[in-house]
């Protein structure tokens, strides 16, 4: 007999697919286990979750959320047709669908995120593109809701979605009780916070693989395009279009990313002054720089010295 006015218990599959990274699923669950007893002392609505593996997916129905957690095998859920045909059914019969890191691969093989902003982890970001070029990929992000698709992006970003749901459906008091109970920053995370440029030199051109050896090592030397195409021996036209297609990025961008990176390891390694990493990194005016760097990375260099430095 069903009691009025009882809350509809929320059901969310954690699925344990071939090489799902396991501290994933079991923590998901902590959070949820955690949580639903802050949510039990005020008479809210619950949590329920179950773990599923491949061969118990027709087990159980009826879920509001599936959530596919990272891999950490290398898998990306191309030969997994059963499991990606079963969560597209399960997402038309309403069930929000949930990744984190690389288990954004198994919503694109679904169709799912098809026109659809997702993220997954940075570095997997040019691979993703390849494999779904109908996805609106934004890698800089740590959670992106869309609603009926909630996507998370590093391998830890777990934690972040298991918050999201737990919010979601017991509501932000409880988040902030978990929160405390499990020694969890609650927000203030982006993924570009963590994120550093690795540039694409597996390219095969030689002159520009040449160059961008040149620049890692003289990143604050002059880098304007006219210098740059006279050192690679071109007009600044063809280097232009030989640099974008190469690395994926005009020069400007290039070495705005470059010099960023170089002082992200002077904040990290060293104690020296915003100020003198700045001209360290060659850019003369201090202001400029701490627009780019903000822009770049999601916080102020100070905020990020203070987060990351290991001196």
């Amino acid at each position: 007999m069903t009691v009025p006015n009882t809350p509809k218990r929320v059901k969310i599959a954690l699925i344990a697919y071939e090489g799902a990274q396991m501290s994933a699923v079991l923590g998901l669950g902590d959070i949820l286990t955690v949580a639903n007893r802050f949510a039990a002392e005020v008479g809210d609505r619950q949590t329920e979750h179950v773990v599923l593996h491949p061969g118990d997916l027709d087990r159980e129905t009826g879920f509001d959320a599936l959530v596919l957690p990272p891999n950490l095998t290398g898998g990306r859920g191309d030969k997994d047709g059963t499991t990606n045909d079963w969560i597209a059914d399960q997402h038309r019969g309403g069930a929000m669908l949930c990744s984190a890191c690389a288990g954004a691969f198994w919503l694109g093989h679904t169709g799912a995120l098809d026109g659809r902003p997702a993220t997954t982890h940075w570095a997997l970001d040019a691979e993703f593109r390849a494999a779904f070029p109908r996805a609106h990929l934004h890698p800089e992000h740590l959670l992106i809701d869309d609603h009926d698709i909630v996507t998370a992006g590093g391998v830890m970003a777990w934690v972040d979605l298991g918050l999201f749901l737990v919010r979601r459906w017991l509501g932000p008091d409880v988040v902030s009780r978990t929160c405390r109970q499990m020694l969890i920053d609650p927000q203030g995370r982006e993924q570009r916070n963590y994120r550093s440029f690795r540039p694409r030199l597996d390219h095969g051109d030689g002159p520009i693989r040449d160059l961008q050896y040149w620049m890692e090592k003289n990143s604050a030397s002059e880098c304007a395009l006219s210098s740059l195409a006279a050192r690679a021996g071109m007009s600044e036209r063809t280097f232009q279009r030989r640099f974008a297609q190469a690395t994926g990025l005009s020069v400007t961008r290039y070495v705005q990313e470059l010099r960023i990176e170089k002082a992200r390891g002077l904040l990290e390694r060293t104690t020296m002054p915003v100020s003198e990493i700045c001209w360290a990194v060659g850019y003369g005016d201090a202001s400029a720089f701490s627009r780019l760097f903000r822009s770049i990375c999601g916080v102020s260099a100070s905020e990020y010295r203070r987060r990351f430095a290991v001196v």
